[in-house]
């Protein structure tokens, strides 16, 4: 039998990225989890660790083994809390872009509230590579994200997909402009590049005008008539036209949406406004944009 106890530390070491910072996250000494280590790799029969400096990297096993061991802690958490029927109550925290804020938190607080009036929720608006951070740091337990998927960094569910889709001012032919301008998220903002490869596979010729984190930055750029960005099909806001295929728009990749989970823990709590956001993105109804 595999050991529940081994695997959570193991969890630990591949989302902290060393022996040090584990043992300080599962409350264990070092050597302790060297030793919880020794014994799994022993189980396994393959090495799951290879130095890398002064941190530790998975081997292509201990990859394999990642996947597996998140199932099982996930689930014997849930297990424990299937049985806990006291009321759902305590603290929970809760990130999100800003970008999904407006438009999913009204309903996700709402509902969520009126089922657990004794819960906590505190909520952090931050870009998703920033959420992906936080989570694996301990400091939230839940994030909703534009889904990503990277090699060593736990993706989130996807829970909803979308259009991504190109938008300028109603009242604006701002889209006629040569250069193209643009109002867009920083450089590392997923959306970003696809619009951006989208254009240079159309040879659109474009410049960036506008940088930003902020959604609401970046939609007042729009509904200015200053530029044109991307938002998927849920943020569209009034003011705004969407411009495809026929306008000379190349069409975009989906967005996805998805829920981050932290490994760290899961209570009732938490559970219940994961639930929530799923069921309220779920009935999500999709704004109309001006003709």
């Amino acid at each position: 039998m595999l050991d529940l106890d081994q695997l959570r530390t193991f969890v630990a070491i591949a989302e902290c990225g060393s022996f040090t910072r584990a043992a300080e996250t599962v409350h264990k000494t070092q050597s302790a989890v060297s030793m919880q280590m020794r014994r799994l790799e022993e189980r396994i029969g393959r090495p799951i660790f290879v130095r890398d400096g002064r941190m530790s990297r998975l081997t292509e096993n201990g990859e394999r083994l990642l996947h597996y061991a998140r199932r099982l802690v996930q689930l014997n958490d849930e297990t424990l809390a299937a049985f806990d029927e006291s009321e759902v109550s305590g603290f929970v925290r809760l990130g999100t872009p800003d970008d999904y804020a407006d438009r999913f938190l009204p309903e996700i607080l709402a509902r969520f509230s009126r089922s657990n009036p004794k819960a906590e929720v505190s909520v952090v608006c931050a870009p998703t590579p920033n959420l992906f951070e936080q989570v694996a740091e301990g400091e939230l337990d839940v994030a909703i994200v534009t889904h990503v998927q990277k090699k060593g960094r736990k993706g989130a569910d996807v829970i909803r997909r979308e259009p991504l889709l190109w938008v300028a001012s109603a009242r604006h032919a701002v889209e006629n402009e040569n250069p193209l301008p643009l109002a867009l998220g920083r450089a590392d903002c997923d959306w970003r590049r696809a619009a951006q490869a989208a254009l240079a596979a159309a040879n659109r010729e474009n410049r960036l005008l506008y940088s930003s984190w902020n959604s609401t930055a970046v939609g007042a750029a729009v509904l200015a008539g200053l530029a044109v960005s991307v938002l998927p099909e849920s943020a569209l806001r009034s003011g705004m036209r969407v411009l495809c295929e026929a306008d000379g728009f190349p069409k975009l990749p989906d967005c996805e949406i998805g829920v981050l989970r932290s490994w760290r823990q899961n209570t009732r709590v938490i559970e219940a406004l994961v639930e929530h956001i799923i069921s309220s993105l779920d009935n999500l109804s999709v704004p109309q944009a001006a003709e």
